[in-house]
């Protein structure tokens, strides 16, 4: 079972920048998923950006102000954030999807104020 960890989270100005981390243990294959989903209050889980051997993908919501960066050593999945909105708010979780197993870490509260 793969077990991701994410840091970086916090709280920021509108138009500031952060920067996520999720390091993974277990076996990582670079062939499946791995990246960032969201989720704010009330809304439904989202998502952010993945990245596999292939390319990556964007939400809509964040495509140009977000970029997503994968070690596929070290196991690792980073996701530069510029540009932050107020909407940007939410609880961002690392994913790990392998088809037959997905994973999911506990979670890094990013909050933009205006």
């Amino acid at each position: 079972q793969v077990q991701l960890v994410e840091s970086g989270g916090g709280f920021v100005q509108a138009g500031g920048s952060l920067r996520l981390s999720c390091a993974a243990t277990g076996s990582v294959e670079s062939r499946y998923a791995m990246g960032w989903y969201r989720q704010a209050p009330g809304k439904q889980r989202e998502l952010v950006a993945t990245v596999s051997i292939w390319r990556p993908i964007y939400g809509e919501a964040v495509k140009g102000r977000f970029t997503i960066s994968r070690d596929y050593v070290k196991k690792t999945v980073s996701l530069q954030m510029n540009s932050l909105k107020p909407e940007d708010t939410a609880v961002y979780y690392c994913h790990y999807n392998a088809h037959t197993s997905v994973s999911w870490g506990q979670g890094t509260q990013v909050t933009v104020s205006p």
